[in-house]
């Protein structure tokens, strides 16, 4: 087939050699960063990248070394809550500056169906991506699974119950459950309930799990409900299943800040005053906390941090280093404003 001349030439490594009066061996080691190569040698190729308008072929240079620069992270959620939850964000933040300070590409994968499931899988087998960072993974995952057997460098953003053994970077949520819900009774709530989410994942066991512990005898099955999502339409009906369930609570532990502004809204719909009536905490520390009004009582945790050190950990890994065991757990602190 002829070619389209309508189409402009690529620049390549000869012209680069041709243009700066450099062999093309010396060229391609100032390419590759390479030393030894003299200062005005370099000055000269440089110019010649510029006048030429060279660029690399990252293709051809991945399928010399197997190697694709780039970094998945696989976020399982909807793709409404992707962009309505301020946690994902600062966590993709956090992990895009680390793997752009080492010269990675990072490719976000948004799970929002099984059919996701199935084609991110196979994606990750056909080699486009060096390692993966997992986030919101659920029990039972299938991309946690396939990401073992491949056996690529890889670390999830907290850690599933059940989950292949690959490194993690989390928190406490138990313990920053409790010690916020402790703090909630201590200013004399004495019915206090649980909107619960994402049970089906270690940090919504987990905070329920800190909620029960910190009430213990006074803690009542029937003031929880849950739901599958943190999200602000999860606090918003749970909060009105709430009321109908026992009129008289006053205190409540969202699961999420996001879960906390709806539950809030519809207290203020139904006459109940926050934090006279009705004291209100939740978790994260996002600006969900702050648009809130009275400002929301929550857990802050380092969402950017988790994503960096999660980068850092697979970046590790793709730098030859041993897969770590267990986990890191960063630390979180329960900051109280006028909700409670």
């Amino acid at each position: 087939m002829a070619r389209d001349r309508s189409l402009p030439r690529r620049a390549t490594i000869h012209d680069v050699a041709a243009v700066s009066g450099i062999s093309r061996g010396t060229v391609s080691r100032v390419l590759n960063g390479e030393p030894y190569v003299s200062d005005h040698a370099r000055q000269a190729v440089e110019a010649a990248i510029r006048e030429v308008g060279y660029v690399r072929n990252t293709a051809a240079r991945n399928l010399v070394t197997q190697r694709s620069r780039a970094v998945a992270l696989i976020v399982h959620e909807p793709h409404s809550l992707v962009l309505e939850d301020p946690n994902i964000g600062n966590i993709l933040i956090g992990t895009n500056a680390e793997l752009s300070n080492a010269d990675y590409q990072m490719v976000t994968l948004i799970l929002d169906s099984a059919r996701d499931s199935e084609r991110v899988a196979e994606y990750l087998r056909g080699g486009f991506v060096d390692g993966a960072i997992i986030l919101s993974a659920r029990v039972g995952d299938p991309i946690a699974l396939a990401v073992a057997e491949l056996g690529i460098p890889a670390a999830f953003v907290g850690h599933p119950p059940n989950a292949p053994d690959i490194p993690y970077i989390g928190i406490d949520n138990t313990s920053a459950a409790r010690q916020i819900t402790t703090r909630l009774l201590k200013t004399g709530r004495k019915r206090i309930g649980m909107i619960a989410a994402a049970l089906d994942r270690d940090s919504g066991q987990d905070r329920l799990t800190g909620f029960t512990a910190a009430l213990g005898e006074r803690f009542d099955p029937t003031l929880v409900v849950d739901f599958p999502l943190y999200a602000y339409d999860t606090g918003a009906e749970g909060m009105r299943q709430l009321l109908a369930r026992e009129p008289a609570i006053d205190g409540v532990f969202a699961a999420s800040d996001a879960v906390a502004a709806g539950a809030m809204d519809v207290l203020r719909n139904a006459g109940r005053r926050v934090p006279d009536d009705v004291g209100i905490v939740g978790f994260d520390d996002s600006s969900w906390a702050i648009r809130c009004h009275p400002a929301l009582s929550t857990v802050r945790q380092p969402a950017d941090e988790l994503g960096r050190q999660a980068a850092l950990q697979v970046l590790d890994q793709l730098r030859g280093g041993p897969r770590p065991t267990g986990g890191t757990l960063l630390q979180t602190e329960v900051v109280w404003r006028d909700s409670a």
